[in-house]
């Protein structure tokens, strides 16, 4: 095998592949980029066996060929060789060059043979929406995935098409995240959990720009994302997904209206007195015209007021800062609209259209003042 990249392109190519090689593995091939040169294209592939990727590279075929290599040590070289064509030819032993100007590495490579490749995944019932739309949707939801494995369905997010709106949701036991897309066109009904892991993976490689698109295909154990040059290859959590919608309540005792960046700046700047692992909640206090945040640690005490707009009742209730501020970090309007019922009941954050809902559980910062 012979091959000539130039290197942005191959760093490109290798830093996606990355994405799905596992850290630590028993199974030293697994550990490996397939470079596929068998054909009129150069693929490189990596599955952890959850993940799977296949990118397609951009570069010249001299010689055919297709070995598998040590994906960390590959993607160390490629990183520190110098700004220019790079060439990879192969021997009949796999034995592996690695040449960029008077740079030169011989490193062993593996049979393709042993190689676990993609699972093939029929292409049909799929939904297209812009790799923008997808990358926002991920930010907007996946930081109340529960962090550990203790209920796997906590660390994936639900995608749910029903009348052709694609809704994503996430949740984590103290809150959760939706989002809400309207799709141009008309998709049948799907429910799939899809694992955290894969949504961070893919929301580093998309483009992110609005006139790119994003295919997704749906099996009964898969998931499969296409766009540019690259397909993503995703196991699916089993299960149902938790039952939320007995949870989403549309009563409320207490309507506030505010300006998101100064609430946001506000608890913000109270956080600047918890330390990290500490659970002291920020206590809010919503009068007529008046929201007061206050916030009471070991290493001092502070106390702000916001202007607001109020209906209903006044309210004394408490929440952790961090759950606050990771919810309004990704809301993208200026002024936000919360509803509450009473401090021992969830808060919402959403607004008319419900294109966005993120529900807080409240502290009960009596018992920990």
């Amino acid at each position: 095998m012979k091959l000539i990249f130039s290197k942005q392109d191959l760093l490109k190519s290798v830093g996606i592949s990355l994405k799905a090689v596992p850290s630590k593995t028993t199974m030293p091939i697994l550990g490996c980029i397939l470079i596929d040169a068998s054909s009129n294209v150069i693929k490189f592939t990596s599955n952890d066996m959850e993940l799977g990727i296949e990118t397609t590279v951009d570069g010249t075929i001299l010689e055919k060929g297709i070995v598998a290599l040590d994906a960390r040590i590959f993607s160390d070289i490629v990183r520190k060789l110098p700004e220019n064509d790079v060439t990879i030819t192969t021997d009949e032993n796999l034995n592996t060059t690695i040449t960029c100007e008077k740079a030169k590495f011989n490193i062993p490579g593996k049979s393709g043979e042993d190689f676990a490749y993609l699972p093939i995944i029929e292409r049909n019932e799929g939904i297209t929406i812009s790799q923008f739309t997808l990358k926002e949707v991920i930010r907007q939801t996946i930081f109340s995935i529960a962090a550990n494995e203790n209920n796997k369905l906590m660390t994936g997010e639900l995608f749910e098409i029903r009348d052709n709106v694609l809704k994503v949701v996430s949740l984590d036991g103290h809150r959760i995240a939706i989002r809400k897309i309207e799709l141009k066109e008309n998709y049948a009904d799907r429910k799939v959990v899809v694992p955290g892991k894969t949504l961070n993976e893919i929301s580093k490689i998309l483009s992110g720009e609005v006139d790119d698109q994003v295919n997704i295909f749906f099996t009964e154990n898969h998931i499969v994302f296409e766009f540019d040059q690259t397909v993503v290859v995703s196991r699916l959590i089993e299960g149902e997904f938790f039952r939320i919608d007995q949870m989403l309540s549309s009563d409320y005792e207490t309507k506030v209206e505010i300006n998101k960046k100064e609430l946001l700046d506000c608890i913000d700047r109270a956080t600047l007195l918890v330390k990290e692992g500490d659970k002291k909640p920020i206590i809010i206090s919503v009068e007529d015209g008046s929201m007061e945040l206050r916030i009471d640690s070991q290493i001092g005490s502070m106390k702000e007021d916001i202007d607001i707009e109020k209906e209903g009742k006044d309210i004394l209730i408490g929440f952790n800062p961090k759950f606050l501020i990771d919810a309004l970090k990704v809301i993208d309007d200026e002024r936000i609209t919360i509803y509450l019922v009473n401090p021992k009941a969830p808060c919402f954050i959403k607004n008319d259209e419900e294109s966005y809902i993120y529900l807080i559980l409240p502290v009960n910062f009596n018992a920990v003042r």
